[in-house]
């Protein structure tokens, strides 16, 4: 009786240690998630592959798919259509939907600084002097539509040109982007590392605008700008705010880690696919781009209000509506989720 009992007591808190995890999986609303993102290879997007690879997805009863799109436009494109749930991409996104007529609510900052480089083509444009001499000429963005050819567009209308002015060009985020720029298919590109630093290093770039610099990225945009987020449907949100806080857990955890993460601990953590064949080009665009990732994935108050002014300075249109920009981001969950983690 004795023994029995003993291991009646031991199979109970056996049970016990596993429950937590049980009622974890089931206050979630959703454990089942797609998640889309354009070009999930670039260091924008970092805190979305060490949440994925370490497993803190998992670690909040997550069973996360991840969708991987040439730009973030179509990675939005995938939401809308109802082939995923939340879209990791650029903030800005969720001020344009707002002015179609879509609410859309960034809930975790992945970037405190859009890390998008503009750079000519020292084969094809040796010449270049200033952003003018770009009228005509085709300019490589990540994806039409993507926060590279927001960036584009506001640098042009600095120098008073208009998108219209120019050509762009879908060259995605990877090696088809280095390819086009080598090869001279374009003139110029709006792209994010690790393909800038590869670009960079080889000599078939000449850096213009680097707002993987938070101060220069903060000067650029006259404010903070922020970046790679975690955004959904407001529906969705409501629908699942406990999924949600699973979600932005994962990614501030991933923030955290980054952080305190040195090159060789990155090297291990992303597929090797994602170096671009050049190990020791990866570790010089993590250095260069470490700054600009978020430290605990909170959105700036001021930083819808900077998005709202680029995207204007591009698209006269949107002066004319009247944005309500409380509605286009929420720093509740992350709260909570510096509350759980507080050291990552």
């Amino acid at each position: 009786m004795q023994r029995r009992s003993m291991l009646t007591a031991g199979a109970a808190a056996a049970s016990m240690l596993a429950f937590p995890a049980v009622i974890r999986a089931q206050s979630l609303e959703k454990t089942k998630v797609g998640i889309a993102v354009g070009g999930k290879n670039l260091l924008y997007y970092l805190p979305l592959t060490v949440a994925e690879q370490l497993g803190y997805f998992k670690a909040e009863g997550l069973e996360a798919t991840i969708f991987d799109f040439a730009g973030g436009s179509r990675a939005l494109q995938a939401v809308i259509g109802g082939s995923a749930d939340v879209v990791s991409g650029a903030f800005e996104h969720t001020l344009n939907m707002q002015h179609k007529g879509q609410a859309m609510r960034a809930f975790v900052l992945q970037g405190r600084a859009p890390q998008i480089v503009l750079g000519v083509n020292p084969k094809t444009m040796p010449q270049f002097k200033t952003m003018a001499d770009l009228k005509g000429k085709k300019i490589g963005v990540t994806a039409p539509g993507s926060s590279t050819n927001v960036l584009a567009n506001f640098l042009l209308a600095s120098a008073g040109l208009k998108p219209s002015d120019v050509s762009f060009v879908g060259v995605g985020a990877a090696s088809g982007a280095v390819a086009a720029m080598r090869a001279g298919q374009i003139d110029a590109i709006s792209n994010l590392d690790p393909v800038i630093t590869l670009l960079q290093r080889s000599g078939d770039l000449k850096i213009v605008s680097d707002t993987r610099k938070v101060p220069e990225a903060d000067q650029v945009f006259g404010g903070p700008m922020p970046a790679g987020c975690f955004y959904a449907p407001q529906a969705f949100l409501d629908k699942h705010p406990q999924t949600t806080q699973a979600l932005t857990n994962a990614i501030v955890r991933a923030n955290k880690w980054i952080q305190q993460a040195g090159p060789s601990e990155i090297i291990k953590v992303v597929p090797e696919a994602y170096l671009l064949g050049d190990r020791a080009v990866y570790i010089d665009a993590f250095m260069a781009a470490k700054g600009a990732l978020s430290p605990d994935g909170f959105i700036p108050d001021a930083g819808a209000a900077t998005a709202l002014k680029a995207l204007k300075s591009a698209d006269p249109k949107l002066g004319e509506f009247k944005f309500d920009l409380q509605a286009v981001y929420s720093n509740e969950w992350v709260k909570r989720a510096n509350q759980k983690y507080p050291k990552g």
